[in-house]
């Protein structure tokens, strides 16, 4: 009887993801409101546009960063208790920070063209590079290894991973529009606008990069759990 090949659960795997995100609340959403109201109130109290080119490149930097933390957290959390400190989880995500801002700019220009010049293409990367960020946080690939490692790891499961992230692009746009609605009805005056801009990206930050993480793990257990490819030493002989 043929073995059946594992497959990913959509809903097993928004689920593990949000339980995270609950479980975990009193970590992810401090450190996101802190890292990315300081991006916020320095956008703010400059106005020079060399100073704002320096404040893009800033949150290029933290968005990766706390990216990169999140998949720490994760991994720390999946033996049923968190030890690392948040000093520790970001201090764990230096070293490997510029590949992850490298993978992470290579892929989003991927997926956008991909969707400019046919839409499908896009959907394709979208899946295939899903899990390139915990690939490159956990296993230490670079840039093209990890994007490659990635693929590796989505194969026989592109539709499944696909479903997860779009129903969490969905509801991290749903909640971000939301709440900048909210503002422009609530906030007046710079101050408010900036805390609304803050708290829209706490909310929505972990989101991606929890699902991100979680796919990740779990792929890498149907991986294990995969047949093996036989061998040339596997296969029986050839008859004469």
């Amino acid at each position: 009887m043929r073995r059946m090949k594992p497959k990913l659960s959509v809903g097993e795997t928004l689920r593990e993801a949000f339980s995270l995100y609950r479980d975990q609340a009193g970590v992810l959403l401090p450190v996101a409101f802190w890292l990315f109201l300081g991006v916020a109130v320095l956008e703010v109290l400059l106005e020079d546009s060399l100073a704002l080119i320096g404040v893009a490149l800033l949150t290029l930097v933290v968005t990766f960063l706390y990216q990169g933390m999140v998949v720490g957290l994760v991994r720390d959390v999946r033996d049923g208790r968190r030890d690392a400190s948040v000093r520790e989880l970001v201090s764990s995500v230096v070293p490997v920070l510029m590949p992850l801002i490298g993978a992470g700019l290579l892929t989003a220009i991927g997926i956008v063209f991909g969707f400019l010049l046919l839409i499908v293409p896009g959907f394709y990367l979208l899946a295939i590079w899903a899990v390139t960020a915990p690939v490159v946080v956990i296993e230490r690939r670079r840039v093209l290894d990890a994007l490659g490692r990635s693929r590796q790891l989505v194969r026989g499961n592109g539709w499944p991973v696909l479903g997860v992230f779009l129903v969490a692009i969905a509801i991290g746009l749903l909640v971000g529009v939301g709440l900048a609605a909210l503002a422009e009805d609530l906030a007046e005056g710079e101050i408010l606008e900036v805390v609304f801009y803050a708290l829209a990206s706490t909310v929505t930050a972990p989101v991606e990069a929890l699902v991100a993480s979680v796919l990740y793990f779990r792929l890498v257990e149907i991986e294990r759990q995969r047949p093996a490819e036989p061998t040339a030493d596997d296969l029986p002989p050839r008859l004469p």
